[in-house]
């Protein structure tokens, strides 16, 4: 076993693709993916922060806030997914009302 480090993540693949990050604290923001290291430090070009709701800060708003070129610490990414292929739906474990 060598002594270099690697990450579980293949990131090289979504360089110069749309990617959504997820960030401790709640903040969630989308762009480009630029360039990353092992310490998963990621630069995003045309990055758009999703704001959070003020009365719940667990759910976001479709307010969004553009930020531009931007560096996400590497120890405050918690998820990163593709862009591209990925929708949101409605959430089946919601009790209709009335039930």
């Amino acid at each position: 076993m060598s002594g270099r480090k690697e990450t579980v993540l293949d990131l090289a693949k979504f360089v110069d693709k749309g990617v959504q990050v997820k960030l401790t604290g709640g903040r969630q923001v989308t762009g480009t993916l630029k360039g990353y290291d092992q310490l998963l430090n990621l630069v995003l070009d045309e990055a758009v922060e999703f704001l959070r709701d003020a009365d719940d800060p667990l759910k976001t708003t479709d307010q969004t806030r553009q930020l531009g070129l931007i560096v996400c610490r590497g120890t405050a990414v918690m998820l990163v997914s593709p862009t591209d292929g990925t929708d949101e739906i409605a959430n089946p474990f919601i009790q209709p009302d009335g039930a």
